[in-house]
């Protein structure tokens, strides 16, 4: 376009507005005013903005300085725990050892106290299976006397000595001699050949060895019949004078057992007298009368023996479940603490956690802070202000 035609265009109306002619250059006045004014705009707003970033920045700053504050702070906090720690596992340490070395000591004196009970109860045991050996032999030593006994028995004062030292013998070789006397007086003033003290405060136990074998041996020597008939009837009646004396005599309620023994010192006799004069000894039963040999007369101090023994293992058996129970009460209070120690552990545990967590947190946003002060990655808003 030459020089004419573009100054004809200029000069030449484009349209009107509001019945006044637009002329080009006032159009193109219009558009450069505004993009001046669109300019200006953008200037200001972009001015805003790095007002804006630049209070950030400072926010920012303060807000690090605080956290590193606060980092300093919650460090010293940590060391000063750690070292309150250390001390509270020292002192724990230590009180524990004392405790456990108190307990392994009175664990140990309870074992060697109850091995030293023991071994004395077994010596004693050996002792007493020794004596009854002893008193074994001597029974097989009276069966093969039986025909010596016979003639001692013909003699009453003889035979009446050698039933009460025979009784005096098996119950002096079987028990102390704290649990028995010979020839003691009862509250009703008769003497009874022996009494034997029964444990645990029971009444004692009366043991007579007067047995009436005076028509036993007429019994043995009667040639006819009616002598025999005589004989057995004269037992008898002895039988049930004497089990009746011994029922009134030693037989007293509170003070004696409501069972007596009769000693016959003969196991001939013995076996005899239940062979054929049953009636007589179930009699002598229902008065509450036992007839005893020589070796039931054992056992039965056998039996005595055993319970004295019993009651004295009962008295060192509670001795050692007192030990045994202050023991266990020991162990329950020392579960019962280090279950709480364990607590307070577990529970430091879950706060160091917690700490630690919240350390992590603040070095994490700390970091993500001081990548933005920095400005160095592409989408920082220091960047976005240059690139504008």
């Amino acid at each position: 376009m030459d020089n004419a035609a573009f100054a004809d265009f200029i000069s030449r109306p484009v349209g009107s507005l509001f019945g006044h002619p637009v002329m080009p250059t006032e159009i193109a006045l219009a558009g450069l005013a505004l993009l001046f004014f669109i300019l200006w705009r953008r200037a200001a707003r972009l001015a805003g903005r790095a007002a804006e970033a630049a209070e950030r920045e400072a926010e920012a700053a303060d807000r690090l300085d605080a956290v590193l504050k606060s980092q300093a702070e919650i460090t010293g906090r940590m060391q000063t725990m750690a070292e309150i720690f250390g001390a509270r596992q020292a002192d724990l340490t230590r009180t524990l050892a004392e405790r456990f070395d108190g307990l392994s000591s009175r664990v140990g004196q309870s074992i060697l106290q109850t091995t030293h009970d023991t071994k004395a109860s077994l010596s004693a045991l050996a002792e007493r299976l020794a004596v009854i050996d002893r008193a074994q032999g001597e029974i097989r030593g009276l069966a093969g006397e039986v025909v010596r006994l016979q003639d001692i028995l013909a003699n009453k004062q003889s035979r009446g000595a050698f039933g009460e030292g025979r009784m005096q013998a098996i119950v002096a070789d079987a028990l102390p001699s704290a649990a028995y006397t010979f020839q003691a007086t009862l509250s009703n003033g008769k003497r009874v050949d022996c009494l034997i003290r029964m444990p645990n405060g029971a009444p004692s136990l009366a043991i007579d060895a007067k047995f009436p074998l005076e028509a036993f041996s007429a019994l043995r020597e009667a040639g006819t019949d009616d002598a025999r008939a005589f004989a057995a009837n004269r037992m008898r009646r002895d039988m049930d004078v004497h089990v009746k004396a011994i029922a009134e005599k030693y037989l007293i309620p509170g003070e004696t057992q409501d069972t007596a023994f009769l000693f016959v010192p003969s196991e001939a006799v013995f076996a005899d007298l239940h062979e054929h004069f049953e009636d007589v000894v179930q009699k002598a039963h229902r008065a509450r009368v036992v007839i005893v040999s020589p070796s039931l007369l054992l056992l039965s101090i056998q039996v005595v023996q055993a319970i004295l023994k019993d009651s004295r293992m009962r008295a060192e058996a509670g001795r050692i479940q007192q030990e045994v129970r202050l023991l266990s009460e020991d162990l329950a209070r020392l579960d019962a603490r280090v279950t709480a120690l364990k607590g307070h552990f577990g529970q430091a545990g879950r706060d160091i956690d917690q700490i630690l967590v919240s350390t992590d947190k603040l070095m994490r946003r700390g970091e993500r802070i001081e990548a933005v002060g920095l400005g160095d990655e592409p989408g920082a808003l220091p960047h976005r202000s240059a690139s504008v």
